[in-house]
């Protein structure tokens, strides 16, 4: 009598628990792959907005302390010189009128706030409207401004200037920036430096 052939063609259980244990770390793996791609682009997409933002923001503030004027009070163009605040008159607008400007730093926000001249005689007194110029500057306790003299650069023992600035003896504002969305994360801060050399005070310079 012939011996029956049992032909077991079929997976054995422990095959199939280490096939699906495979399956699965792969899902798992090319998962955490695309959630990660995914956080890394939007990481470099929201970096990349902020550094534009911020260049943009520092282009208008350079401009605007370049124009620094007599305020329409008579009071003389630069009012208040600090490491992370600077209040100044300009005609940001071109209304022929000159405003008061101050651009301070509120945590990692930059802001900027103008008051309007109003009556007769002209008195800054109405409330500032304030504006974010640029999010994520992590200057922490770093200055956003810098001042220096008519004798810069050749002077390199006094400039920059001890803040608070005289204001008469500024003649130039650097600002300086450090962006990141993300500081616990690469890349390192993006540098912005910018000079405004105020014209209505340039002598030497």
């Amino acid at each position: 009598m012939a011996k029956k052939s049992h032909n077991q063609s079929g997976l054995s259980l422990l095959e199939i628990v280490v096939t699906l244990g495979i399956f699965s770390m792969a899902i798992v793996g090319v998962s955490t792959f695309i959630t990660q791609s995914y956080k890394a682009n939007l990481f470099a997409n929201e970096q990349a907005e902020a550094i534009e933002n911020a260049r943009t923001g520092t282009d208008i503030m350079v401009k605007e302390i370049r124009e620094a004027s007599p305020a329409e009070n008579g009071a003389y163009p630069i009012e208040v010189a600090n490491d992370q605040n600077l209040i100044f008159y300009s005609d940001i607008d071109s209304d022929e009128l000159i405003e008061k400007v101050r651009y301070y730093l509120d945590g990692t926000n930059l802001i900027k706030a103008v008051t309007d001249p109003s009556g007769f005689p002209p008195e800054y007194i109405n409330p500032a409207q304030e504006t974010i110029i640029s999010r994520y500057v992590q200057n922490g306790t770093e200055p956003l401004f810098y001042y220096y003299n008519a004798d810069y650069p050749i002077d390199t023992v006094n400039n920059p200037l001890i803040t608070p600035a005289a204001v008469n003896n500024i003649r130039l504002v650097r600002t300086y920036l450090k962006i990141n969305v993300d500081i616990s994360r690469a890349p390192d801060n993006f540098i912005l430096i910018s000079n405004s050399q105020i014209r209505n005070l340039k002598d030497n310079l």
